[in-house]
């Protein structure tokens, strides 16, 4: 038995940052029920690729994943009916709109815990209900430029650099899930709904806790990018990606002059105060750059790992997928329709006394159970 069975929730959001959430709760039991204007959300058509799962994006596919899904015109006042006697069963609802359209369209949290006092009400917005910022588009690049994390990656002379993955969204999501489990957990012993606000800027800010309280206490010095092989703005040499002869080395925290002993680098050797390695940071990156380039990245991890230095191999996705490491993690599941496989995507990451949680269907068409659920 998965921990949410028994568990309904109903999510009016798209895009990422709710569907992401309500995934999650799908994944671990709970049975999500997906609520699509008639033309569908947004998402089906929000392509990170040129491929495509059926009639929409894999996008859509990856986040929409084990929910049922129905299509009803939410600004039709007849349908608000139809959605009192979900919101009456149901257990948990979800929302990612724009401060005041929920209200706008009779969802409001007063409403549905008039309907249904045990609600659950989750809501994500871009940047909170409040403020100057309140009705900006709540999206991830434009929260992570606002934020200043864009000024910790890449180097030095590298212009403002935008994090690879959505994770304004994704984080937002993943809070969304601590809060209504949480909720859960409250309501067990209260017998009573709460509603739950997270928003984007919230939780990427969130995630900078370490260098915040670096920047709020030495005097608010800003974090300096390193020039050379820049990986963390706050830590010391030898902390970066590098080439070598043949791939790409990873090297974490580790002692300079050790380094410098095991890859026969005697101009390491001269450091041997610790605090140079921050001081001098760029000049011993830029050391290291250089003599990395000497040999390979298999030679050097051969070296480095009999050692206990922390290193690793800089793999690509197809490099990664050949590796015993990933096989055995079993991260991949196939999503099947009618016994017939429909696409390929991860699995949950969190596993309960060992097991691991796959899915049990696809992302729903348009519509698809509007005749079981509406």
């Amino acid at each position: 038995m998965k921990p949410l069975e028994g568990i309904t929730v109903l999510d009016f959001s798209q895009f990422l940052s709710g569907p992401s959430a309500t995934l999650r709760l799908a994944d671990l039991g709970a049975e999500v029920i997906k609520i699509e204007r008639p033309g569908g959300d947004i998402a089906r058509t929000m392509y990170v690729s040129d491929c495509k799962i059926g009639n929409d994006s894999t996008l859509f596919h990856a986040i929409n994943r084990n929910k049922s899904g129905i299509s009803i015109d939410l600004k039709q006042k007849e349908n608000l009916k139809k959605i009192e006697k979900l919101v009456q069963k149901a257990d948990v609802a979800v929302f990612n709109f724009r401060p005041g359209v929920a209200e706008k369209l009779g969802l409001s949290y007063e409403n549905l815990k008039e309907w249904n006092p045990r609600i659950i009400y989750g809501k994500i917005s871009g940047y909170g209900e409040k403020g100057p910022w309140k009705s900006k588009p709540g999206q991830d690049l434009l929260a992570q430029s606002l934020s200043g994390v864009t000024w910790l990656n890449g180097n030095a002379e590298n212009a403002p650099t935008p994090l690879g993955l959505s994770l304004a969204d994704m984080f937002a999501g993943q809070h969304l899930v601590q809060g209504i489990l949480a909720a859960l957990i409250k309501r067990e012993k209260t017998g009573e709904g709460v509603c739950i606000s997270v928003n984007l800027m919230e939780s990427i800010l969130d995630i900078q806790f370490e260098m915040f309280t670096a920047y709020l206490n030495n005097g608010h010095k800003t974090p300096q990018r390193s020039r050379v092989n820049n990986a963390n703005a706050y830590i010391g040499a030898p902390y970066g990606i590098y080439e070598t002869k043949e791939g790409y080395l990873a090297l974490a925290m580790a002692s300079i002059v050790v380094l410098g002993r095991l890859l026969e680098c005697k101009a390491l050797e001269k450091y041997e105060n610790p605090v140079e390695w921050a001081t001098k940071r760029d000049e011993i990156k830029a050391i290291l750059k250089e003599h990395l380039k000497t040999q390979t990245a298999d030679y050097w991890l051969e070296i480095l790992e009999a050692n206990d230095i922390w290193c690793a191999k800089v793999m690509n996705w197809e490099e990664l997928f050949a590796t015993e490491g990933f096989k055995t993690l079993d991260m991949i599941q196939t999503i099947k329709k009618d016994d017939e496989p429909v696409f390929e995507t991860t699995r949950c990451p969190i596993r309960i006394d060992g097991i691991k949680y796959f899915c049990d269907r696809p992302a729903p068409e348009v519509g698809e159970d509007n005749k079981l659920l509406l």
